[in-house]
């Protein structure tokens, strides 16, 4: 089976076939160093980790090389730590301190923590993890190119890039031009040719990060975002890459804007081959916000959320209960479930010591990491392995290859909610009704419903005892 990737440019699902078979190449949008990471920004972390470790077992397996082995796979993730909500958080914790110094305490203490925090969820170290700050280099020489060919102009000691000019604008959002310009969120000063041209550098005022400034400009000054991630891209992966990723609130304008300077920068018919966004997250049901009081991080979560320390492992695999393209609701249900099935495969499963995933799961994942099926073939795993057809071992390296580590999880006992257990005695007769009658079918699904709640159920020759899962 292909691989099969859906592109948000083309709005299709297409066979992934990289532009070089000798290297696979990937950029994913990075964080902003300025706060601690929310669950929100953990999603493109594992879902984009889930690709990496899929393209790396693929081109080991020489799919892309004619059976070599030998493709590289290159993930590039950046971290921006120039920006204007770092400067102001800066001057926001650290008042009596010059901004300059302030802004390197806020950002070298969110950026360990969020290297914190994906290490607790499992995450791979990305093959090079770029800093703007040092890529400024690599900006000006792009901008000093988009001025040259006449899709970039100098107004006021600040360089905007002229939409008008690349005539293909606005083909990833397919947005109409008033909602475009009602939604770039960006200063619409009197300096500009049109309203939706955008910042590429513009001035620092006193205090703030400052370079020398392309284009002739005199005044320091500092680049826009949107250009830090065309001039790190270019830098690891070429004028033109197979993967670029990030959630889809960067779609428009910030990837919008990233096709346009590279495209016009090098004159290439795409930026990347593929881009891939994951959905937008809530929490119990509702948009997260501070204002409303479910703004929750994934440190909270790792250290007391409602409660319970979350393994980072809980946190991942109900994360991939949900397609990563679809919207997802977080709760602590969801979590709960996850913990339950995590325990239970603790419990009942022996690894092996591999990281081989099962032809089963490995074909869900090349549908477009499909890992609500990969999942669902996860729990046939395990009840194989229960009857004893396969070996226990199977679920633990799966889950593995997975980015799940089970042996973290050991807590079921402590996040329960009271058992019903004429509920569970009701369940367990109907259960052992279909068996009699040869209905695999519903006696499986009896058994899930009953694991959903955190009961094990122990088959003998004497009927069917249950227990809570530890």
């Amino acid at each position: 089976m292909d691989l099969r990737l859906y592109d948000t440019l083309t709005r299709e699902k297409r066979v992934f076939t990289p532009l070089d078979p000798a290297n696979v190449r990937m950029y994913v949008c990075g964080p902003t160093v300025y706060d601690f990471a929310h669950i929100g920004n953990a999603r493109p972390v594992i879902v984009f980790d889930v690709l990496f470790r899929l393209l790396q077992y693929l081109a080991k397996q020489g799919v892309w090389d004619g059976g070599k082995g030998e493709t590289k796979v290159t993930y590039v993730r950046n971290i921006t730590d120039v920006d204007d909500k770092i400067n102001a958080r800066a001057a926001e914790d650290y008042p009596a301190l010059p901004l300059n110094e302030a802004i390197r305490k806020v950002t070298e203490q969110t950026d360990k923590q969020f290297h914190d925090d994906v290490a607790a969820l499992g995450g791979l170290p990305p093959t090079v993890e770029p800093r703007a700050t040092e890529h400024i280099v690599e900006m000006r020489t792009l901008i000093e190119r988009l001025v040259a060919s006449g899709n970039a102009y100098v107004a006021e000691d600040n360089v905007l890039f002229s939409v008008p000019s690349d005539p293909d604008y606005g083909e990833l959002s397919k947005r109409p031009l008033d909602e475009m310009i009602a939604g770039a969120r960006v200063e619409v000063a009197p300096y500009k040719r049109s309203p939706t041209d955008f910042i590429l550098w513009k001035p620092s005022r006193p205090g703030e990060p400052a370079w020398p400034s392309p284009a002739g400009i005199k005044t320091p000054g500092r680049p826009g975002w949107h250009i830090e991630c065309s001039a790190m891209s270019w830098k690891y992966l070429g004028e033109m890459f197979d993967i670029h990723g990030g959630g889809i609130d960067l779609v428009f304008p910030h990837h919008e804007n990233e096709i346009a300077q590279s495209r016009c920068a090098f004159h290439t018919p795409v930026m990347a081959n593929y881009w891939m966004h994951n959905g937008f997250l809530q929490v119990e049901g509702e948009k997260m916000s501070k204002s409303v009081g479910n703004f929750v991080t994934v440190h909270e979560l790792l250290t007391g959320w409602n409660g319970f320390q979350w393994p980072g492992a809980v946190l991942r695999f109900a994360m991939l209960s949900t397609h990563y393209r679809q919207p997802i609701n977080w709760t602590q249900q969801k979590l709960e479930e996850a913990a339950i099935t995590l325990s239970t495969f603790r419990q009942k499963c022996f690894d092996d010591g591999g990281a081989k995933p099962v032809d089963e799961v490995l074909d869900a994942l090349k549908d477009d990491l499909n890992t609500p099926q990969a999942i669902a073939e996860l729990h046939k795993l395990f009840d194989r392995s229960q009857r004893g057809l396969v070996s226990s071992a199977a679920v633990r390296s799966t889950c593995r290859f997975l980015g799940i580590n089970v042996a973290e999880v050991d807590l079921t006992k402590k996040i329960l909610k009271q058992i019903d257990e004429a509920t569970v005695a009701t369940l367990i007769e109907k259960r052992s009704a279909a068996r009699e009658a040869k209905d695999f079918g519903e006696s499986d699904r009896i058994r899930d419903e009953l694991a959903k709640m955190g009961v094990v159920l122990k088959d003998g020759k004497d009927g069917t005892t249950w227990e809570i899962a530890r």
